[in-house]
């Protein structure tokens, strides 16, 4: 009986690999040109836009992220997914976010990204903020965050406006990261 659990087991792990390989190769990847471009504003709430907020948020738990730009799906719209609980939990989504107001305190942090594999980077952000944003059916709603939480939001607004973890790291951790890249392109081609 153990044995048929345990390769019941390494079937599901199997099929959940295969799963988070096929979602991260539809993520757009560093070199890609809308990794770098700023998104347009929406201005059209229909079901188009809350099918392209849903299908984010699948791929996201689908790729084992906690947040998705929608320029990392080659859509230059100002929409963004996220879920800070270990990317199981419901999804939030952002439409048109806007920092209205930020702490000063500040922290230091390791962060990753789908758009970077493989890259891990300490970057600085501010431990508390207020978004102002929209749903996908354009009603106004107001996310108060902190911690992990304000980390991932910010992280995903840099992509909105083209802005990679690349760029807010150290020089130094820049250079290796660019060179594990470069590195991965070439092997990859």
């Amino acid at each position: 009986m153990a044995e048929v659990e345990t390769e019941s087991a390494g079937q599901l792990e199997a099929a959940a690999d295969a799963r988070r390989r096929t979602a991260r190769a539809m993520i757009r990847q560093w070199g890609d040109p809308v990794l770098t471009t700023t998104a347009r504003e929406v201005t059209v709430f229909d079901d188009a836009l809350r099918d392209e907020l849903d299908a984010m948020g699948r791929l996201m738990h689908q790729a084992q992220g906690v947040g998705l730009a929608a320029n990392q799906v080659g859509t230059l719209h100002r929409v963004l997914v996220y879920a800070v609980d270990g990317g199981e939990g419901p999804v939030r989504s952002l439409v048109n976010p806007v920092v209205e107001w930020h702490g000063e305190d500040v922290e230091v942090g390791p962060e990753g990204c789908l758009s970077l594999t493989g890259v891990d980077l300490e970057v600085e952000r501010f431990v508390h903020l207020r978004v102002r944003a929209q749903d996908g059916y354009g009603d106004p709603i107001v996310v108060e965050a902190s911690g992990f939480e304000a980390r991932v939001i910010q992280h995903e607004m840099d992509h909105l406006d083209g802005v990679l973890i690349l760029d807010r790291a150290a020089r130094s951790q820049r250079k290796q990261a660019l060179r594990t890249l470069r590195e991965q392109a070439r092997d990859a081609a």
